[in-house]
């Protein structure tokens, strides 16, 4: 597996991703269409620090704007791989502190951050997001 930035050519990959997590989390509301997924994909790719895993096709992928983790999603198979953790953890190098807005629901996401150094800063019910669910804001910083 490699990771490298993303391309133009990635972003129909990388928005099928995402799209699918949504389609298959029953918690999340279907707010978008895969061409508006799509839409929003082609601007993330061209501003912000977005990687991909690449394992013979796109598996995953991470996107920051500056100190803010805005999407981490991986392809359904390609979970409990590693791959989450190669592409969250080379963010890591880029910047001594990072943040990030998770779902109270994701349970499993919620583990990972965890797992990875993230500690709660603060919860809301969700009124400031789309979806209108209850979130997490997480914050990470780096051992000196």
């Amino acid at each position: 597996m490699k990771l490298r930035a993303a391309t133009e050519t990635d972003i129909d990959a990388i928005a099928k991703i995402m799209g699918d997590w949504c389609a298959d989390t029953p918690y999340i509301p279907m707010l978008h269409t895969r061409a508006q997924d799509r839409k929003f994909i082609t601007h993330v790719v061209s501003s912000q620090d977005v990687l991909v895993a690449d394992d013979d096709g796109v598996q995953g992928f991470i996107a920051r704007a500056d100190g803010e983790i805005e999407q981490l999603y991986l392809a359904a198979a390609a979970r409990g791989r590693g791959i989450g953790s190669a592409l969250l953890n080379e963010m890591k190098t880029r910047r001594e502190r990072l943040n990030l807005w998770c779902f109270q629901a994701n349970t499993g996401a919620r583990r990972f951050y965890e797992r990875h150094g993230f500690l709660v800063s603060h919860m809301t019910g969700g009124a400031e997001n789309q979806e209108k669910l209850p979130d997490i804001r997480y914050v990470w910083t780096a051992q000196r």
